[in-house]
């Protein structure tokens, strides 16, 4: 394909306007040719800043009435799948913000759809993305600290703001600022960890290449969760537990621990170290400085629909995760274990 790829956006708002639209701008291989979103005034400053003079408040009318190769979805959680199921009907590729669906059934149809059509579909999640991941995930695969037999995951900050519950800072950056859809439980498909949560379920199976097979979660309000703590046993036997808080006092503190058979690896941030820990060792700590470069997800859309790669967060991955929010909710109504059915 010597063409540049034509790109539109679906959700054209704060954080697709920060992350994945200069993206597409500075690629030498694609092209901005069209911008959606319901807020006209807020449309018309994204679309000032990057020049795109395809607007449109409707995304069906864009879909229509602009040639693209593909789009990005960067909508409110529970429209993901009626968004990329009609752009993919209609022939494009998908890029859709995590999390891929509110529903496994939902996320299950869109990959049918992609392999039935030869599309392609990758999604955000960060894990994939991230420098401190894909070293870890390194270190795992090649057998550093053996075999994995437990994992701490602790996320705890503070995102009142973005649920509503908080004023919005004034210094938030960006072209335009974010929405507080995440403060409806209808349009964010649960609270908290549908939408933190679903990196740090993505880092759990992207880092250890482990599904898991039973899912236990807590929340503080199971409808509308800030605070959140799941367990889960891996295909191999282990045992993980993530703890993931939305309101706390303090604005973030990250740490993450994968304890093998031949040793520790923790993960503290931000910004990311990664330390080493071995028995009679010296610890080995390593800096994001030191890591190798990470892929932008957009970069990985972009390559994938070239054929250069495969993508490195498939739809597959975002089925795992969508299944496993799912499975947590249920979990913390109910009040009891859940089993994974879907292997993969």
């Amino acid at each position: 394909m010597n063409k540049k790829i034509r790109i539109g956006v679906i959700g054209a708002g704060s954080f697709a306007s920060r992350r994945h639209i200069p993206i597409v701008v500075q690629s030498p291989d694609a092209e901005l040719v069209a911008l959606c979103r319901r807020d006209k005034e807020m449309l018309k400053k994204v679309a000032e800043h990057f020049k795109c003079d395809n607007i449109f408040t409707d995304y069906k009318e864009m879909l229509d009435s602009v040639q693209m190769d593909g789009v990005i979805i960067a909508t409110p959680h529970a429209l993901h799948y009626e968004n990329a199921k009609l752009a993919l009907e209609k022939g494009l590729h998908v890029f859709v913000e995590k999390p891929l669906t509110v529903k496994t059934k939902e996320a299950e149809e869109i990959a049918k759809i992609a392999n039935d059509k030869g599309l392609i579909v990758v999604v955000a999640l960060n894990p994939p993305y991230w420098q401190h991941t894909n070293y870890v995930r390194e270190l795992i695969q090649s057998g550093e600290i053996g075999e994995i037999e437990e994992v701490n995951i602790s996320w705890v900050g503070n995102a009142e703001h973005v649920f509503g519950l908080a004023p919005m800072p004034d210094n938030l950056p960006g072209i335009v600022p974010p929405t507080i859809f995440r403060g409806d439980p209808k349009l964010g498909g649960g609270g908290h960890f549908i939408d933190s949560g679903s990196h740090l379920l993505s880092e759990l199976f992207w880092t250890t290449g482990l599904n898991a097979c039973e899912i236990n979660a807590i929340m503080d309000n199971p409808e509308f969760d800030m605070r959140t703590t799941m367990s889960v046993k891996l295909e191999n036997s282990a045992l993980c537990n993530i703890i993931n808080i939305g309101n706390s006092k303090i604005s973030r503190r990250i740490h993450n621990g994968y304890f093998g058979s031949k040793g520790t690896i923790f993960i503290d941030g931000m910004p990311f170290k990664v330390t080493i820990s071995k028995p009679n060792q010296e610890p080995i700590i390593i800096t994001e400085k030191e890591m190798p470069p990470a892929k932008q997800p957009v970069e990985d859309f972009i390559d994938a629909i070239l054929g250069r790669t495969k993508p490195l967060c498939s739809v597959q991955e975002g089925i795992k995760v969508v299944q496993a929010i799912e499975l947590a909710y249920e979990s913390a109504k109910m009040g009891k274990l859940m089993k994974v059915n879907v292997q993969f």
